[in-house]
């Protein structure tokens, strides 16, 4: 059976709504949310990750991961918002990343490891994460970073 991603118009048509619902749920990710927009945020999380393991990129499917640790940690999923939250920082610490990327993967980690109760590893991640956040010299990437920072519980 031949591959639904081979033509132009199927890859476009996964790469629109990869981003769209990525879009979608990072929006709602940082925002106070009634449970159907956590459901509407879960959803399209997945949606997103879905879509990207069909076009993307090793880096497009990581960071779809991280938006998957995320909302799963938002939701208290903790022991899998912690396996995709190892995931994506293996990746991301393993790779030339951004600053902003790094804060992100610091921050992250640390809510996905608050939500899975290992303390340890979510007090260790939150320091990294502050002092990734504090290091970002632009300031619309701090703002960004610092919406998702923000709802990590502090140690």
């Amino acid at each position: 059976m031949p591959d639904p991603c081979e033509n132009a118009e199927a890859r476009e048509f996964h790469r629109e709504f990869a981003m769209r619902c990525n879009n979608i749920a990072w929006e709602l990710s940082t925002q106070p949310r009634s449970t159907i927009q956590d459901r509407e945020m879960l959803d399209a999380a997945h949606a997103s990750a879905w879509h990207w393991s069909k076009v993307g990129t090793q880096l497009n499917q990581m960071r779809a991961t991280m938006l998957l640790a995320e909302v799963h940690a938002l939701l208290g999923f903790g022991a899998s918002a912690f396996t995709f939250a190892v995931e994506m920082r293996a990746y991301f610490l393993g790779n030339d990343t951004p600053d902003w990327e790094l804060a992100f993967t610091h921050t992250i980690y640390a809510h996905a490891a608050y939500a899975a109760g290992r303390f340890a590893d979510h007090r260790a991640a939150y320091e990294q994460a502050s002092i990734a956040l504090m290091a970002l010299t632009d300031e619309e990437d701090r703002n960004i970073v610092t919406k998702t920072f923000d709802q990590v519980p502090r140690p």
